[in-house]
């Protein structure tokens, strides 16, 4: 189990990375993309993160589309 949790944080921690290298890129803040998904900065936060919420899920599938990740 103690694998699966290692895992886990790996793949939250690229995540988080590969939004943020984007953002980066675009020269984006949170903010400006919090705008131009309609949703809150603090739960954008959350999101990228890796906060596993249904809600935050949702968010992230809003940022990837708009940052055309896959």
């Amino acid at each position: 189990m103690p694998e699966l949790e290692a895992l886990l944080e790996t793949q939250k921690n690229e995540v988080e990375k590969r939004i943020k290298i984007e953002l980066l890129e675009r020269g984006w803040t949170q903010k400006k993309l919090s705008d131009l998904i309609g949703e809150n900065r603090a739960m954008v936060n959350r999101a990228i993160k890796g906060d596993t919420t249904p809600r935050s899920i949702e968010i992230r599938s809003k940022i990837f589309e708009v940052l055309n990740l896959k």
